[in-house]
């Protein structure tokens, strides 16, 4: 499902990633563990094409994402990619509903599928009742669900999360931990999660430690 080959990525002088080659298969779990600074952020986000690296390749669903224009990249990226973030990073002022629809919208769904599917991981992720909420009236976890759901409208075959439990409680994070394997076993989606939480990092199938910027251990 993904393939990285021969990653190096430098900000001035910075050598962040200095060669990392990873293979991660369809329906996998894979943590990203290791220091601040290590790199795992980094890494993440050049596998989901937010960043470029400027060595290496990148393949998704056998795609070499190197070879696509920023348009048929930025396309690709929103059909085959969701990303859930630590911080949410939904709008203020659209409702859950309409945050969770926004992905669907620029895939060019049409309002009417878009609401519906919008509506169906409401339920899923019983938040039916916050439907018309807007971000300032949901809890940390609600959320955070709320982002996960907008992760997941346009059905991506991967899902990419970046510390996404680092700004919630115990019992929040435990509960979104558990969601992640409740959608792996339903849908076959594959999870890449850059984690500090021991526990998460426990539970998945593989876990990647990096290491000055390179895989220290893969186990």
């Amino acid at each position: 499902m993904i393939e990285a080959k021969g990653i190096y990525k430098s900000f001035g002088n910075v050598d962040v990633i200095k060669g990392i080659d990873l293979h991660i298969d369809k329906g996998e779990i894979v943590t990203i563990v290791g220091a601040s600074g290590a790199g795992k952020s980094t890494l993440l986000q050049i596998i989901g094409t937010l960043e470029k690296a400027d060595k290496g390749e990148v393949f998704i669903n056998n795609q070499n994402v190197n070879t696509l224009g920023q348009r048929r990249l930025a396309a690709f990226r929103n059909k085959n990619i969701g990303f859930v973030f630590q911080f949410h990073h939904l709008l203020p002022e659209f409702t859950a509903l309409e945050n969770i629809c926004i992905p669907a919208f620029i895939a060019g769904e049409s309002k009417s599928n878009a609401l519906s599917k919008a509506n169906q991981l409401l339920e899923y992720l019983n938040l039916t009742e916050r439907a018309n909420h807007k971000p300032s009236m949901l809890s940390g976890g609600e959320q955070q669900r709320v982002a996960v759901a907008r992760a997941l409208i346009n059905n991506p075959a991967v899902i990419l999360a970046d510390e996404p439990s680092g700004n919630l409680d115990s019992q929040n994070a435990k509960e979104l931990h558990e969601l992640f394997f409740k959608l792996r076993e339903q849908t076959g989606q594959t999870f890449v999660i850059v984690t500090h939480n021991p526990t998460l990092a426990a539970m998945a199938d593989r876990t990647l430690t990096i290491k000055d910027g390179k895989i220290e251990s893969n186990i």
